[in-house]
């Protein structure tokens, strides 16, 4: 069986049991909406009417262990079915944790509902009868293809709401309706923590084929007021030779889409690119000019780490995320450059030292295929095609090159450790990576003709 079915069948024996005992339970949130429009989906999480909580948990103790999750005790999770008690959220405070939860298995679904988000995550159904409830509209909205708040004065209650209609902009590729476009406008989102923010970024990026509706409508809603160096791409010229698309928001936003369509199936690295592709023209805002009749944008590459950094900075604490996509940053146009060079081995797997190949020519390709240039509508990509086979030849593609001297051979011979045997064998490394030897014997050769002099 599949987990999908394993867990579904599940919550239909706890359906059974909280029946039998007096309740009613009911698949909620995302279970219906996906149903609904044919995804499958692999959890299911239930909401319980009808049963104090002490006599829910009594029912739900003989699946297994019973875990008190969620603010005051409403959420349950028994073999990692989440259940809930029907309550109400009340904003008390600034910040996600300023709410008062009142927990009540006796209310309406209606009234229990009217504290979710979106009208098409507002509906529920019974897995024993079929029958299903949808006070809001959510079944209407969802043939709309229309997000739309379920009460505009709780969602509002909640800033990082603004960044969940764009993640679901772009996962269903729905529209915002007015009001609650309109209301997402007026929302603070600087409140919010770091953490959250970055986990709805990461959740719009990997989990669309077409991130950058999420990133549009980040635009529709007045988000990107809140990340200035998004907002400084937008209206950024380029030269139309070489960008023929637009401005470089629009640039990005084509990118982005690329990297998508360009993702191998291991979650960190679709989102180190998907990210430094969002990223990696932070750095032409502020070197774009006119020059000789031309828009040029000078070592925008390099001078987008900072900017970089910053961005991802009040997203995030992950040093290596951050490292490796600034990484992307810096070097997103040494494909084209070292191609355009004729550049020979010993470039090539310097390169290599700096970054994973592959991953770099995933987002060169992703950056060349964003542009509506003759070549690129075409799919054709000669700097990475031509990169990335001679860095298989020389075994860099995926990892950079492995040291063959070691400290432990210089030891071997007689050397002290300190100073003078780190610089003999950072020689030893240059003249690896500039082709002089590629083995062992060879190392040691090298180091019997060169490793006495500084």
């Amino acid at each position: 069986m599949s987990e999908q079915f394993d867990k579904l069948e599940f919550a239909i024996d706890v359906s059974r049991a909280v029946r039998d005992a007096g309740g009613r339970a009911f698949a909620v949130g995302g279970y219906v909406r996906d149903k609904l429009l044919g995804i499958p989906r692999k959890d299911v999480d239930l909401e319980v009417f009808g049963l104090e909580p002490d006599r829910l948990i009594t029912v739900l103790a003989r699946f297994g262990r019973v875990d008190l999750v969620g603010k005051a005790f409403g959420v349950l999770k028994v073999n990692q079915l989440d259940v809930s008690i029907p309550r109400r959220e009340t904003k008390t405070a600034v910040g996600h944790r300023g709410f008062v939860v009142d927990s009540d298995p006796h209310m309406s679904f209606e009234d229990a509902a009217r504290r979710r988000d979106l009208t098409i995550n507002a509906m529920a159904e019974d897995l024993l009868t079929g029958e299903r409830l949808d006070p809001y509209g959510g079944e209407r909205d969802l043939e709309l293809r229309m997000l739309r708040a379920v009460d505009l004065d709780h969602f509002g209650e909640d800033p990082l709401r603004v960044l969940r209609v764009c993640r679901f902009a772009a996962r269903f590729l729905f529209h915002v309706d007015a009001d609650t476009r309109d209301l997402c406008r007026e929302l603070d989102l600087s409140e919010l923590p770091r953490e959250r923010i970055y986990d709805e970024f990461k959740r719009m990026l990997t989990g669309s084929r077409f991130p950058s509706v999420g990133l549009q409508t980040m635009r529709i809603v007045n988000a990107v007021r809140f990340f200035p160096e998004l907002e400084a791409l937008i209206d950024c010229p380029q030269e139309y030779e070489w960008h023929p698309e637009g401005d470089v928001w629009f640039h990005t936003l084509l990118v982005t889409d690329q990297a998508a369509a360009l993702k191998i199936g291991d979650d960190y690295e679709d989102f180190v690119v998907l990210m430094a592709a969002v990223c990696h023209d932070f750095g032409k805002p502020a070197t774009t000019e006119f020059t000789a009749g031309r828009i040029r944008s000078m070592n925008h590459e390099a001078l987008g780490e900072e900017p970089t950094r910053a961005f991802l900075g009040r997203l995030t604490n992950e040093k290596k995320f951050i490292d490796d996509v600034v990484a992307l940053v810096v070097h997103h146009l040494r494909p084209h450059m070292l191609h355009k060079s004729g550049a020979g081995a010993s470039a090539i797997r310097r390169l290599a030292t700096k970054i994973p190949i592959e991953r770099l020519v995933r987002l060169a390709r992703s950056d060349h295929y964003g542009r509506t240039t003759p070549d690129a509508l075409d799919k054709h990509y000669a700097a990475g095609d031509w990169l990335l086979a001679r860095a298989k030849e020389l075994e860099v593609a995926d990892h950079a090159p492995q040291r063959i001297l070691m400290g432990r051979h210089l030891l071997e011979r007689s050397f002290v450790a300190g100073p003078r045997m780190g610089k003999v064998l950072e020689r030893a490394f240059e003249a690896q990576l500039d082709g002089a030897f590629d083995d062992l014997e060879g190392a040691l050769a090298w180091l019997e003709a060169n490793g006495e002099g500084d």
